[in-house]
């Protein structure tokens, strides 16, 4: 039963006191929502929607002007006019590529105001703002041949646009890439490393801020990996398959995605569903082929052994089925999902933006089995995996069963070998650079002293 005064009314100064109260909890409520990613308020999702459209506006490809009107109205405009537009292009790509997922929400006042004086709010607010600066001073983008997938409107796979890419720097073309690509000279090209059906087939989801809150992680009282869209403890096997909802139930009558796009090799009668298939899966295992080594024998392997080669063996492994894969953003918020080869890469979370770490995952029941640190879009060091571990044991992630991937072990001794090679080279480059100094000194001390000799005389 309710307190005897609480039928009372307040008086207005106490419904004024209880208002504040009442927005101060419900604003901390929601931004810690916003913070977490489990809701997005509607400016965030206009900022987005303008970002979204300005990015595909500034990289539709485009024809030179061919026109004597169109060279004449280039010609009469100012010389920086170009250089500007150029610069605003490669800015807006800088951008997109270095954005963080949550940019518009880490400066959120998150903190309940209740018991909190204004000196804690402050030094956890500075706390919190030396975090976030540090994860992204730390925090990783995708390799070069993987920013021509992020700038691509269709968003085709990277590794499929580069070989395009090569024989367009190879040709004499004027146009862009991607117009000469679609449009111009390049538009029937077929190259037999990446045949055109498989170019234009294989396209990259990039998930929207909807989308991506179907993959979000959150960590239950036990410790254990659930989704943060429904509740139910996470399970990374054969029995669970992708939606346009996120992951859900084989029996799920929820429909995959598809994109938009009619591709021309799905309209084949000629082919089986067993022989497209085994042919799809001999296109994966191609992405990360190490033929010079495979093929050499004997001592001429070593000659073939490089990093390339060793990382690519090691990436083979995201090509199998049922591969999971998972990203932290700079924020450390985990999302999982299933890997489709050329469908669904760890660029699809945060649409090729920055990352803290990525990799290969795998639950049980929630509990945290295994963990592996290989992504062939970010290729990850060593360093950023042991720090998402340590947020992971912070966050209170039951890593009792936890066992991690033996490519942890060969890509910390790859940097090893690399850091070591560097400062050994480095350390012989400056010998070399020191002995003629020291020698041209006292050769020139030498001429000195006679031109003094010779002019006392």
């Amino acid at each position: 039963m309710l307190p005897a005064d609480s039928a009372h009314p307040l008086d207005e100064h106490g419904q004024d006191a209880a208002a504040r109260v009442i927005q101060k909890t419900f604003r901390g409520y929601r931004a810690r929502r916003e913070m977490d990613g489990f809701s997005i308020n509607p400016s965030t999702r206009w900022a987005a929607a303008v970002r979204d459209a300005q990015f595909r506006e500034t990289n539709r490809p485009r024809p030179r002007p061919v026109s004597q009107a169109a060279t004449v109205a280039r010609e009469t405009l100012p010389p920086a006019a170009g250089a500007r537009q150029n610069w605003r292009k490669v800015g807006m790509v800088a951008f997109r590529a270095g954005h963080d997922a949550s940019d518009s929400e880490s400066d959120s006042d998150s903190e309940s105001t209740n018991g909190t004086t204004p000196e804690d709010k402050a030094a956890k607010r500075q706390k919190r703002q030396a975090d976030n600066a540090k994860r992204r001073t730390e925090a990783l983008t995708m390799g070069l041949q993987y920013f021509l997938e992020l700038i691509d409107v269709k968003h085709r796979y990277g590794a499929n646009l580069k070989v395009y890419h090569e024989e367009w720097k190879k040709s004499e073309a004027q146009e862009n890439f991607f117009y000469w690509l679609d449009y111009g000279a390049g538009h029937e090209l077929n190259m037999e490393a990446c045949p055109r059906e498989q170019l234009e087939r294989e396209r990259v989801r990039y998930l929207s801020r909807e989308e991506r809150q179907y993959y979000l992680v959150k960590i239950d009282t036990e410790g254990r990996l659930c989704w943060a869209k429904n509740g139910a403890r996470i399970d990374t096997t054969e029995l669970f398959k992708d939606s346009i909802h996120g992951i859900v139930p084989a029996d799920d009558t929820t429909p995959a995605f598809t994109p938009s796009a009619k591709h021309l090799t799905d309209n084949s009668d000629s082919d089986s569903d067993s022989s497209l298939e085994s042919r799809r899966e001999a296109e994966r295992a191609a992405k990360y082929a190490t033929p010079e080594f495979d093929n050499a024998s004997g001592v001429k392997k070593i000659h073939h052994l490089s990093t390339s080669t060793i990382i690519n063996k090691l990436l083979r492994k995201t090509i199998s089925k049922n591969c999971w894969i998972f990203v932290a953003d700079t924020n450390f918020r985990l999302y999982v999902g299933l890997k489709d080869s050329g469908a669904f890469q760890h660029s699809s979370f945060l649409q090729g933006g920055r990352i803290s770490a990525a990799g290969l995952i795998k639950i049980k029941n929630g509990r945290l089995q295994s963990l592996s640190p290989l992504s062939g879009h970010y290729r990850p060091p060593s360093s950023n995996f042991r720090a998402f571990l340590h947020s992971l044991k912070a966050e209170g992630v039951d890593t009792s069963h936890l066992t991690i991937s033996k490519s942890y072990a060969v890509l910390l001794g790859l940097e090893t070998y690399i850091k070591t090679t560097k400062m050994s080279k480095s350390f012989v480059d400056k010998l070399l650079q020191k002995k003629p100094k020291e020698s041209d000194a006292r050769l020139a001390q030498k001429a000195m002293k006679k031109l003094d000799i010779k002019g006392g005389e």
